[in-house]
């Protein structure tokens, strides 16, 4: 059973980079990740947070080197992609999780407001996709997972250049997945509902927003950072080589009506 098992989700000899991977999704991915065998880039804005959380993940017997980078800086951003795979080898799985979320409504956006946003939400995972992308194809092998938004399907509390960027994320996988599948390289998308992390704060502060979001899922319930776990090992091990393209919700049922 544990040699089935290793052969459809072990990740045992691959490498993967994590951005925003200090803490909610992006933590959580990095550890379910890192459990499954692979050894980890950790990337994120400020260095404590990271660094807790590398030492976290190394407790749990976890390779796990952190890298502190803006990805909003493209002197940042150029020396991520030039030095990540110094650490560990080549990067076999790409996870651009890192966002921010700047949610006011349109009319008040600023021209700053929308290039934040665009530039950490989709210029950064396009980028980072156009370095490593090819590299993965030219080994024959390699998984990249973007994480979405419930605004990468339907307008949802003051989308404005959030809801922009992660409408873009899909078309972005929907490109990587058709430049380069058919070389060993798949390409998804994670849509959250509304899930319980940081970034969600402002949100979650909001009296009666948390249980009304709640209540219109079919589980009764929102998202842990823990929910993403299988679904990430799923997509990038050996058992998800056959997804590609897809826009998969990971929401408690929120999507559907």
């Amino acid at each position: 059973m544990p040699g089935y098992l290793d052969a459809l989700f072990s990740l045992a000899g691959r490498t993967a980079l994590i951005t925003g991977a200090s803490s909610g999704i992006g933590y959580a991915i990095a550890e379910a990740l890192g459990r499954a065998g692979a050894d980890l880039v950790l990337v994120a804005r400020r260095p404590e947070p990271l660094t807790a959380a590398a030492d976290r993940l190394r407790a749990h017997g976890v390779s796990a080197t952190a890298v502190s980078a803006d990805l909003a800086d493209p002197a940042d951003l150029a020396r991520l992609r030039r030095d990540a795979a110094t650490h560990h080898g080549d990067i076999d799985i790409l996870v651009n999780n890192a966002a921010n979320n700047i949610r006011r409504p349109m009319a008040d956006l600023t021209t700053d407001d929308y290039e934040q946003t665009i530039a950490v939400n989709l210029t950064a995972p396009y980028l980072l996709g156009q370095h490593y992308g090819p590299r993965m194809a030219d080994r024959g092998w390699g998984r990249i997972i973007n994480i979405g938004s419930q605004q990468s399907i339907r307008a949802f509390g003051d989308s404005g250049a959030y809801g922009i960027a992660k409408a873009a994320i899909t078309g972005l996988t929907r490109s990587q997945a058709e430049a380069w599948s058919r070389h060993g390289v798949t390409s998804n998308t994670i849509i959250p509902g509304f899930v319980l992390t940081p970034l969600t704060e402002p949100a979650q502060a909001v009296p009666g927003r948390v249980e009304a979001l709640a209540a219109r899922t079919m589980t009764g319930r929102n998202g842990l950072p823990t929910d993403f776990a299988g679904l990430a090992v799923l997509l990038a091990g050996p058992a998800g080589a056959f997804i590609t393209g897809q826009a998969l919700c990971v929401d408690g049922g929120f999507s559907v009506h």
